[in-house]
């Protein structure tokens, strides 16, 4: 293959990458304004382009479900890292926090709030991603499917933050990424309830204190150090 073929398919793959991050941009705009049931056809209209393109780009409905998820998910660990400070958000975006000495508590804190930050700012794009109505089902698979993996991938990353937080040398960090599956959980309940209205009348902040008062509680008592 020459350079220039070379270049050109460089040039193509960055190109494809800057469509599919402007078609989810688009995607996450209409459902914000058109509700978390918006259908493609809508989806197509608000970036002024057809169903067809979004299929060039993201194969199925799963796929584009999974690519507004995936950037629903940067969100997070965004807000997890200003929350913990600039230092421990460069360590975030790298996937860890081992080279940060940070207390697990507010570790786990930043990603309560942030979790209960998207469904105070986005209520509308919180319940596409818990429900996936787009997806329905098919032989790609269905939504159940399609939420479980999204916020499967969500709890191995927050898991990952709290072992980071949590360990020390010669201890297993497999609860941690448990404690990790279960916090998101927890968040999620919290959450679902609080949007329904029928969690009380509390406050982004005061519930993101309930609940990590809730999560520490366990997580430092089952938590065991290494004899010294």
């Amino acid at each position: 293959m020459s350079t220039t073929t070379d270049g050109r398919s460089a040039r193509w793959e960055v190109h494809r990458q800057q469509r599919r991050k402007e078609l989810v941009e688009s995607a996450i705009r209409t459902i914000r304004s058109r509700g978390a049931t918006v259908g493609m056809d809508e989806l197509a209209a608000g970036a002024a382009t057809s169903k067809t393109v979004f299929y060039r780009h993201f194969s199925d409905r799963h796929g584009l479900y999974q690519a507004v998820a995936d950037r629903v998910d940067e969100l997070i660990l965004r807000d997890i890292g200003t929350a913990l400070g600039q230092g421990v958000a460069k360590g975030v975006k790298g996937g860890s926090l081992d080279a940060f000495e940070v207390d697990p508590r507010a570790v786990i804190r930043a990603a309560i709030d942030a979790y209960l930050m998207l469904v105070e700012r986005d209520p509308e794009l919180y319940r596409f991603i818990v429900s996936a109505p787009i997806v329905g089902s098919g032989k790609s698979g269905n939504a159940a499917e399609a939420v479980a993996t999204a916020t499967g991938k969500m709890a191995g990353q927050i898991s990952e933050l709290i072992s980071a937080a949590l360990v020390d040398r010669g201890n297993d960090p497999a609860p941690a990424r448990l404690w990790g599956q279960s916090l998101v959980g927890l968040v999620r309940a919290g959450a679902d309830a609080w949007l329904a209205g029928s969690a009380g009348d509390f406050t982004r902040e005061q519930l993101t204190e309930q609940l990590t008062n809730l999560a520490w509680s366990g997580i430092k008592i089952a938590w065991t150090r290494p004899a010294t």
